[in-house]
């Protein structure tokens, strides 16, 4: 594998790193990354019918969008219109207004294979993803079998494989969930299952696809998360389509899907289309702007989550040679609804293309970032992350937190700081992480190469 920009002794740890697993190519600057859904503990709401025309958001670019004649339910929908802050760039030597906490992962269970993430259905259950296929159950600290397999329909591994897995608001009554996988051509598919008459199996046969995204051009940035927001709809975090430096600049495209935040409604359909596109969605009606698109400048958003308290998004991008960031849309300032996060302009808050003088007006900066430091020692591929909401560690509420797969660090931000903060360092976990979680109760667990689901302690 061909390695840019990296001298030889960084090539040679690279290359270690992209034969461990999942996240070797982000490591690599060309290459890969992905991370966890959210668990079902938000306040949500099934979203309203939300109607399109005949060809609303089809695959063509020019294709027409959907007529603006749904709307979620007041309250829990970012406010239509809003326009998304412009931040400082991040001053890495800022002070943090949070006080200083020690953190640890404590062992739950062992020998999952290759777990890229955890989800809730909202009970005590945790589901883990494996990319090679399955979902795993486990539960009161063991693992109480295999809830879905289909390692038959995906294609593995680096980053592609089974990637992606969120229950839907109502699951307790509905039954309803979804997955996000690359399939044999490699393209990334999202589908949606029903579970059986048994709760801990899913009735493998109840597929139904909803939305697939072209990807075969490379393996890498197929992204990660796919999580319910607050307002009930399905937000699915996608990579630049692969390559190095986006080579087809797809980050600033908005009649392509790739290197986006999407926003879709599973609940209802229009236009020929498994779903429908949100009424108040930034691009809908605009002639050569995909519908579904929500936000977009994005490289490789593996990792996102919604804070279960206050509704905001955080995104965790995967950089390119230096900078990996974190990104705050709150639900105040409408959620990132149109925002711009600036790749392949810029790699975190700096010039990347072009190097120097780059324009990033409209752009919205980093709310934290961090670098790779020499020979990628402080991280090289960012994994997101979830803010606690949990009642087991009282110091732990209200920070954000999130890991490096490549150092194994984990730092946190204040959720509720300043637009522009420094990332705390708090432990070096020695592991290769690939995934956090959130269960129903609001505490976080980590997932990583060896096998093991954590919890934070």
């Amino acid at each position: 594998m061909r390695l840019p920009d990296r001298s030889l002794r960084r090539r040679t740890f690279a290359s270690l790193v992209c034969a461990l697993a999942l996240f070797a190519a982000a490591a690599c600057g060309s290459t890969q990354t992905t991370p966890t859904p959210t668990g079902s503990g938000l306040t949500s709401v099934a979203p309203p019918e939300t109607a399109s025309p005949s060809n609303a958001a089809s695959g063509s670019a020019g294709s027409a969008s959907p007529s603006v004649s749904g709307s979620p339910t007041p309250g829990a929908s970012p406010t239509p219109g809003a326009t998304p802050t412009q931040g400082a760039t991040p001053t890495q030597g800022a002070a943090t207004p949070l006080p200083s906490v020690k953190v640890a992962l404590t062992k739950i269970v062992g020998g999952l294979g290759s777990p890229i993430g955890v989800a809730s259905s909202g009970d005590s259950r945790l589901f883990v993803i494996v990319q090679t296929g399955k979902i795993v159950i486990v539960d009161g600290g063991a693992v109480k079998g295999t809830f879905l397999d289909i390692s038959a329909n995906i294609s593995c591994c680096s980053e592609r494989g089974l990637i992606g897995l969120a229950f839907h608001p109502q699951y307790a009554s509905n039954g309803r969930f979804f997955v996000r996988y690359t399939d044999k051509t490699g393209d990334v598919r999202i589908s949606e299952f029903r579970v059986s008459s048994d709760p801990n199996k899913a009735d493998a046969t109840s597929e139904k696809s909803l939305l697939t995204i072209s990807h075969r051009l490379h393996p890498n940035h197929n992204g990660g998360t796919i999580a319910f927001g607050p307002d009930g709809y399905l937000y699915i975090g996608t990579g630049d389509g692969g390559g190095i430096g986006d080579p087809n600049g797809n980050g600033q495209k908005l009649s392509v899907l790739l290197g986006k935040m999407l926003r879709i409604d599973v609940d209802h359909t229009s236009g020929g289309l498994n779903y429908a596109i949100p009424a108040d969605n930034p691009f809908v009606g605009q002639s050569g702007k995909r519908a579904e698109i929500w936000s977009y400048g994005l490289r490789n958003p593996y990792g996102f989550s919604f804070d279960r308290a206050t509704g905001d998004l955080w995104i965790a991008d995967v950089g390119q040679n230096l900078w990996e960031e974190v990104d705050r849309a709150t639900a105040a300032d409408g959620l990132g609804r149109g925002a711009n996060y600036g790749w392949n302009v810029i790699e975190g808050g700096h010039c990347y293309s072009p190097a120097a003088g780059c324009d990033t007006t409209g752009k919205v900066m980093p709310l934290a970032e961090y670098n790779h430091g020499s020979g990628d020692s402080t991280g090289c591929s960012i994994i997101g992350g979830f803010v606690y909401r949990g009642s087991a560690h009282p110091e732990l509420v209200g920070r954000y937190f999130f890991g490096d797969y490549c150092s194994g660090r984990i730092w946190d931000l204040a959720a509720a700081g300043p637009s522009s903060q420094t990332v705390q360092y708090l432990y070096a976990s020695g592991l290769s992480i690939t995934g956090w979680g959130q269960g129903a109760d609001g505490e976080l667990y980590v997932v990583a190469t060896d096998g093991g689901l954590y919890q934070l302690t």
